[in-house]
């Protein structure tokens, strides 16, 4: 293990070859225009919530070393949408990225820079060589000693030029609603204000802000945070309507009026990029923290550091501001848990919040992203976005990057609930297929909405649809009609949420790349579609059946070094696609080294890996502190693989820094 996350080695950096470019008023960007400049190619896809975390883990560095640092967006699609260029130019404008973007639907310039999951970053030296090379996020601090070490040996040699980067600003637009994310219906008086009920609360995500829309669904009532509309402002600020700050807030929850009479507040908003959950008083209009301390929850450190890894449910005290979060995405007050549900999709499982205890606990998930069924606490999410309550109190979820609709099961016993999985199959599974469920396709929904038939709206977001499950059921006619899953509309731009209006025969969508809300008639038969199941399609690696080394390279930025008091502070966790790819070495075990055995029965299938590594502050050969900070480092990997003769003996993943 080394201190720095530098290679040694001198690759040249590859061309970058894609499509197009956005953010450059039209020019095409070549590596050469770059010489000069530290370049952090930045491999993502908007679908991915750990894609999005490292662009704000960037924009510090690149305010600081604005006249040298020059940041490249490389847009690598996962999904068949995200391939869209008018998808992915509204991503941009969404995400308010401020660096130019290539557009690499075919996975060329991803390809010729060996990534394998998003995000991957690659830094880039003045001279054009390959200085860094990393998987996932959280390494900023890494990131921010390479820089300045590059920039002082590059002007030393002369070799580091100073000014501005090749980023041109799109034209600002004015819009009542800007990329908006959930709405709830307003079903009881705010503060007495009867007026209110029949008006939807909205998350204007984009304008970052919470609004009151009236019925019409284009009058704005009242707003909480976000200054002007015209020129939004994000941050994080308590205080009243005005002064207050959101940064893309998404969920937005009423609570009980006995809640609300008891706690200070009616409103819960899932505060996504600041990783907080806020109040919102509707009387006085003060907007509360409640929730979170601003910096994101990866996992639990503690229990990483001291190699656990059994169930990670239960309590996180009662004391909810010095609690990590990491992008709640949704909340929903449920009867049946008698609690604020909560999406967290940054670590990819559902947590509750009791606003009368101030008890913040992790209900269902383990933390590790994909796709398991059975109780909650060994259940697998992947990217948790969208929550609703049907009559029972069972809660349905829509599960984005599974492409799969789930139910958490608590009707019987909210204690010990347990993960269905209605519609989905994994990671890398999607499509638009109606029909039986165990054969039907979603592609990366957000919203999902439980109705009084017992049926579930899905906003099936890439797909631009609102699907329907309906359970098995009897017919009018005394006959068993079997379970099945149709289309309801198609044609929308990026539906997030689905609701029913109040008249019980309308439908309400949240068109999010449409800036707005709309109203669909419910049709007396609905579409049926099937377009084919598709996975996502990135290059397979050809690998030998039996012995196979699988190595992961790690190593702790300047400044820190691997935490040891409880042993070996790295973890391996490895699966397949099917199961039987693997003979010998699956499971979690310490180190990042394993030896494996692959079946040549399986002619094809996906190694699903997850590393770990656990660093605190401190030198070499020290002590670590008693009170030192401490980082978790965590990677996720989908590789998909043929299984033949003459294939790959052996697999090296990158962590961190490998040499």
């Amino acid at each position: 293990m080394t201190e720095t996350i530098r290679r040694t080695d001198r690759i040249r950096a590859s061309q970058l070859i894609g499509r197009g470019w956005l953010n450059t008023g039209g020019r095409e960007i070549a590596l050469e225009d770059l010489r000069g400049k530290v370049v952090i190619l930045d491999f993502w896809s908007f679908c991915c919530i750990n894609c999005l975390h490292v662009l704000d883990e960037l924009r510090p560095l690149e305010e600081r070393f604005d006249d040298v640092l020059v940041t490249v967006g490389v847009h690598s699609p996962k999904f068949d949408h995200e391939a869209d260029p008018e998808a992915l130019s509204a991503a941009v404008e969404r995400y308010e990225i401020a660096h130019p973007v290539l557009d690499d639907p075919s996975l060329t310039t991803w390809q010729a820079y060996s990534a394998r999951a998003w995000p991957t970053l690659v830094v880039v030296d003045p001279e054009g060589y390959i200085a860094a090379h990393l998987s996932g996020e959280g390494h900023v601090a890494g990131l921010t000693s390479l820089v300045e070490e590059l920039v002082a040996e590059h002007e030393a040699k002369g070799t580091l030029h100073r000014g501005d980067g090749p980023y041109v600003p799109p034209e600002p637009v004015s819009r009542t609603l800007r990329f908006p994310g959930k709405a709830v219906p307003i079903t009881r008086a705010l503060s007495g204000d009867e007026s209110s009920v029949g008006r939807f609360l909205v998350a204007d995500t984009g304008h970052h802000r919470i609004v009151e829309l009236e019925a019409d669904l284009e009058t704005v009532v009242r707003a909480y945070g976000g200054g002007a509309a015209e020129a939004p402002e994000k941050g994080h600020r308590d205080g009243d309507a005005e002064s207050a700050r959101f940064t893309e807030p998404q969920g937005v929850a009423v609570l009980p009026q006995q809640v609300a009479e008891q706690v200070g507040y009616d409103i819960v908003v899932a505060d996504t990029v600041n990783h907080r959950l806020r109040g919102i008083d509707a009387a006085t209009g003060t907007v509360s923290t409640v929730a979170g301390n601003g910096v994101q929850r990866l996992i639990d450190s503690e229990r990483v550091t001291q190699g656990q890894d059994g169930p990670a449910t239960g309590s996180l005290g009662t004391s909810p501001l010095q609690v990590s979060l990491s992008s709640p995405w949704d909340v929903l007050w449920s009867e049946a848990a008698d609690r604020v549900v909560i999406a967290m999709a940054g670590t990819h499982q559902i947590f509750t919040f009791d606003p009368r205890t101030s008890e913040l606990a992790i209900w269902a998930g383990t933390g590790l992203e994909g796709l398991t069924d059975g109780e909650a606490e060994q259940a697998w999410f992947a990217q948790t976005s969208g929550l609703s309550a049907d009559a029972a109190g069972d809660i349905w979820i829509a599960d984005s990057e599974t492409s799969s609709l789930r139910v958490l099961r608590v009707a019987q016993n909210s204690q010990a609930p347990r993960v269905e999985t209605i519609v989905g199959q994994g990671l890398f599974d999607f499509g638009f297929r109606d029909g039986a469920p165990e054969q039907a396709r979603l592609q990366h929904p957000l919203g999902v909405a439980a109705l009084p038939d017992g049926s579930v709206l899905v906003a099936d977001t890439y797909n631009g649809a609102i699907r329907r499950y309906h359970g098995e059921h009897v017919a009018a006619d005394g006959t068993t009609v079997a379970a099945e899953i149709s289309t309801v509309a198609r044609g929308l731009k990026e539906p997030s949420d689905v609701l029913l209006d109040s008249d019980g025969t309308t439908l309400l969508v949240v068109e999010t790349n449409a800036h707005e809300l709309v109203r669909l008639a419910v049709p007396e038969e609905y579409l049926s579609v099937d377009e084919g199941a598709l996975q996502t399609q990135r290059p397979t690696t050809p690998v030998s059946a039996g012995e196979f080394a699988l190595s992961i390279g790690f190593s702790a930025p300047t400044g820190q070094k691997l935490d040891d008091r409880w042993g070996d502070p790295t973890q391996l966790k490895v699966s397949s696609s099917p199961e039987e790819l693997i003979l010998e070495g699956a499971g979690s075990q310490e180190g990042l080294q394993r030896r494996l055995r692959l079946n040549p029965e399986v002619s094809e299938g996906v190694l699903h890996i997850t590393a770990r590594a656990a660093a605190c502050d401190g030198a070499p050969g020290e002590e670590i502190p008693m009170h030192a900070a401490c980082h978790l480092y965590q990677q996720d990997w989908g590789i998909p693989v043929t299984v033949e003769d003459g294939g790959d003996t052996g697999l090296q993943l990158d962590l961190r820094g490998v040499k």
